[in-house]
């Protein structure tokens, strides 16, 4: 009887110092989290903060721009600066021109890159590490080191002031990157779905359209936001390339606000907070898809 009196009364004690530890470790674990939520937080703030003083810049004439602090709210909010970049600024014309180089320039870009990866990394063929060593030295050409000769070749072959010029170009320089985003997913995908379709009489056509290209959509995703940033906040392309105002896109056309002796400084802040939003719309539609498409890009097996 003292025997098991005595082991009951050592469980009882070791118990209690278990409760004790594990009180600490949960009281460590929410101040943990409760300094990790206020980093977190203080960070959110400090990157929102551009956006919302940006929608308030862009509510100012320019006598609040200049008269009050730029931290002040504006006395009465002038959304007319908005229907005025809109309707007498061009800016509906620069947004849709935006809009169809950006996304035609993505799709070309993406397609390409993905056939490119698509024969390198699933096809067997004499060359084909050499054939992605040449891609992955267009990582290192400075795009504006190619001004002058782009130039020149658009000229000879009847590019400038075309469309056309600006789609190509941001294709030639978006692809290494599109591709070395898309190497490791295509590395990782198992070959015995492409085994499988084979075996059912599939040629290679079938099984890059049918069945690689849907599997790769999450890393797909990822390419094409970062594609879209590139090609969507780019000037110099437009404004070396591109001389007709009907073909300029926003981040050129801003520059009708700017004049020898007046600047519109509202009208140049609805038009920025304008020229935000489709990529701000795009990452929040595709937030979820690019950080899965990172993460198993990033792991190969």
């Amino acid at each position: 009887m003292e025997l098991e009196s005595v082991k009951n009364s050592g469980t009882a004690v070791r118990l209690t110092e278990k409760k004790k530890q594990t009180a600490k470790f949960s009281l460590w674990n929410i101040s943990g989290y409760g300094l990790l939520y206020l980093f977190l937080g203080l960070v959110a703030v400090f990157q929102l903060f551009p956006i919302v003083w940006l929608v308030l810049f862009s509510l100012k004439n320019n006598q609040e721009v200049f008269n009050l602090s730029p931290f002040a709210l504006p006395k009465t909010p002038h959304w007319e600066n908005y229907v005025k970049v809109w309707t007498e600024g061009n800016i509906s014309q620069y947004f849709f021109n935006s809009l169809t180089y950006t996304v035609s320039a993505v799709i070309l870009t993406i397609v390409l890159a993905s056939m490119v990866t698509f024969a390198i990394t699933r096809m067997k063929w004499k060359g084909s590490r050499l054939v992605l060593g040449i891609f992955m030295v267009g990582l290192m050409i400075p795009a504006h080191s190619t001004i002058i000769p782009l130039f020149s070749t658009f000229t000879k072959i009847g590019l400038i002031d075309n469309a056309l010029s600006v789609i190509l170009s941001y294709t030639a320089f978006n692809l290494p990157i599109t591709i070395m985003i898309l190497l490791g997913f295509y590395e990782a995908l198992p070959r015995e779905v492409e085994e499988a379709a084979v075996m059912d009489g599939a040629n290679i056509h079938h099984i890059f359209f049918k069945i690689t290209l849907p599997m790769t959509s999450p890393v797909i995703a990822t390419a094409a936001i970062i594609n879209m940033i590139y090609n969507w906040n780019e000037f110099v392309f437009v404004n070396t390339f591109i001389s007709s105002d009907s073909l300029k896109t926003m981040t050129v056309g801003i520059q009708n606000f700017i004049g020898q002796y007046t600047t519109d400084w509202g009208a140049i802040g609805a038009t920025l907070v304008i020229c935000i939003l489709p990529i701000l719309i795009a990452f929040l539609l595709l937030s979820n898809r690019i950080v899965e498409g990172i993460a198993a890009g990033s792991v190969k097996g």
